[in-house]
Order: structure tokens, then C-alpha cells, then sequence
């Protein structure tokens, strides 16, 4: 079945939008698309984090030449704030590092401190990051214990809301431009509110024109190799559609 989808649709160019769950890797997606649909080329189109789900677009084929044109600039994330601990990835995946009281009362400063973070802002990354250092990945250097520093970089965050409250855990929305950190924003929050802070169930729901509701499954992709090719944007219509 899947050998005679590869024969067929080995030229097919164009976007294929999937929902990434937690776990994997982008490039382990990657690959597991790539055996799926046979295509003969694929690039991911901006990593998601291996811990994160949601928005993963997929450049298929010739599109992977047009991966600069066909990226998306403005990202739409959801993801729990955790006020109170600091880890070493600045995710619910890395060591504890250090915990401190997040007192119900410091909601009121929250609110009173987001606007801070929105507009055009200088961000540190996380020291777990594909960021070159030196020639190598900041995450290769930090599992190794050595000692760095990453420069702040400007981002541009358009909009944080806090829409689900659990304290000391709230859940946000955030619009922002590529290149910001949802773990750096909330390990930067909870440092502002003197409590430390990382990011826990990061879901991207929008990567430029590129939205979840778009999206294939990876289970469905499984359960049916040929399901891609419904899903599938051309390139034409990539371009020309806002």
C-alpha cells in the first residue's frame, strides 16, 4: 500500500501541515513522514520543541527549495506557566534547580508586569537550545556541563493573556514573531516575580498562515498513508493564499 503512494506521489510538491505530539523531535517527524508518504524531499518549515505539540509545517518535495518564502513569521502558542520552580531547561522536562513560595498575592503582580513583555524586547534563549555555540548546539554544550553565555536576542511579542488559572500554574496565550522562547518567557516571569518559573504543555496552534485546525494527526497519517494527500497545500496556493 505504502510502496504504491510512494510511486504515485513522489513528485507532489507542496505544505503539509502536522499536529507533532509530544515527544518526538521535528526531525524525528520528519522521517517518520517521509517513510510514510515516500516523498522525496521534506523540511520542517521551524523546529518545534521535542517536549511541545501542535503546528509543525512540513515542506514536501520541490517546496523544500521555497522554505524561505513559505515559513511562517507570527507564531500563536498555548502553554502552562509554573510559578514556584526553576529548571534546568526552563521546561517541565529538565532538573529542578531551584524552588521558592509563589504566594497568591503575587497575581496581582503578574498582571502588573506582562505589559513588560510584550512589543519588542530583548530575550535570553534557553541554555537547552539549537542555537550555535562556538560551532556546536547550546543543549550539546550545557548536557556537557560546560560553561556559556547566550546573548539576549530581540523578539517581538505581540500579546500574552492568561485564559485558565490553576495557582501556582496558569495557563497563557501568546502571539509572537519567530525566534521567541515560550520557556524563556516564563523562566523570565517568574524571575521578575522573585519565585522562578518554567513552561510546561507548550502547544503551538499557529505558525504563519499555518493553523491547527489543518492539521493531520501523525495517528491519522498512520492509520492512513494516503490521508496526506487531502491535507496537502500546493504551492501555489501557499503563496497566494493570506
Amino acid at each position: 500500500m505504502i510502496s504504491a503512494i510512494q510511486n504515485k506521489t513522489s513528485t507532489i510538491d507542496g505544505v503539509l501541515v502536522v499536529d507533532k505530539p509530544a515527544g518526538p523531535t521535528s526531525h524525528d517527524i520528519v522521517s517518520m513522514v517521509k517513510r510514510l508518504t515516500g516523498a522525496s524531499k521534506i523540511g520542517h518549515l521551524g523546529t518545534l520543541d521535542h517536549a511541545a505539540s501542535g503546528v509543525l509545517p512540513l515542506a514536501i518535495n520541490e517546496a523544500t527549495t521555497m522554505a524561505g518564502q513559505l515559513a511562517g513569521i507570527d507564531k500563536v502558542y498555548e502553554f502552562t506557566l509554573c510559578l514556584g520552580t526553576t529548571t534546568t531547561t526552563d521546561d517541565s522536562a529538565g532538573d529542578v534547580i531551584a524552588q521558592a513560595p509563589a504566594l497568591p498575592d503575587l497575581m496581582a503582580n503578574l498582571r502588573l508586569i506582562l505589559p513588560r513583555f510584550t512589543g519588542s524586547i530583548l530575550q535570553r534563549p534557553p541554555r537547552f537550545s539549537a542555537i550555535k555555540v562556538r560551532g556546536k548546539r547550546a543543549y550539546e554544550l550545557a548536557r556537557k556541563g560546560i560553561d556559556f553565555e547566550l546573548e539576549p536576542r530581540s523578539v517581538r511579542i505581540d500579546s500574552i493573556d492568561i485564559i485558565g488559572e490553576n495557582w501556582p500554574q496558569l495557563r497563557l496565550r501568546m502571539s509572537c514573531n519567530s525566534g521567541t522562547y515560550v520557556r524563556s518567557l516564563c523562566r523570565d516571569l517568574g524571575n521578575a516575580l522573585g519565585c522562578g518559573g518554567h513552561a510546561k504543555d507548550i502547544r503551538r496552534l499557529k505558525s504563519g498562515p499555518y493553523i491547527i485546525d489543518k492539521a493531520l494527526t501523525m495517528d491519522d497519517l498512520q492509520k492512513e498513508p494516503s490521508m496526506w494527500l487531502k491535507h496537502l497545500i500546493l504551492i501555489k496556493k501557499t503563496l497566494y493564499t493570506p
